[in-house]
């Protein structure tokens, strides 16, 4: 009887499905986390994590700190969608970008290289 359940548990693993790749996303419409209905200089909590929203009005917005002060949610830049930490950003200077865990994004020049680096840094 064990043998059966040890084997029956064995074959179930192996027909499990392939975990699917993501789907490319190349706009805030596909990316995951986005807050919606916030308001445009409210005060916001995380600045590191799923930073954007939008606002009752559709825009795209994200929670900053300038200059350290108390967080609260700006107009976007253009959002290029979910994209790799230090990955290549090229042609989309000025812009951001979520990463796969959720990480805000900026593309910026690093040893003459246009890359997407952390944008609470």
């Amino acid at each position: 009887m064990t043998v059966a359940v040890v084997a029956v548990l064995m074959v179930g693993g192996l027909l499990t499905p392939a975990p699917a790749h993501a789907a490319e996303c190349n706009d805030a419409f596909c990316t995951p986390g986005i807050t919606g209905g916030v308001v445009l200089g409210a005060p916001c909590a995380d600045t590191s994590f799923y930073v954007f929203g939008t606002t009752s009005w559709g825009r795209l917005v994200f929670c900053g700190s300038p200059r350290r002060y108390e967080p609260r949610y700006f107009r976007s830049p253009p959002m290029m969608g979910v994209r790799e930490l230090n990955s290549s950003c090229s042609a989309n200077e000025n812009a951001v970008a979520q990463a796969p865990d959720g990480l805000f994004l900026t593309c910026a020049f690093e040893n003459n290289q246009a890359v997407w680096v952390r944008g609470d840094a």
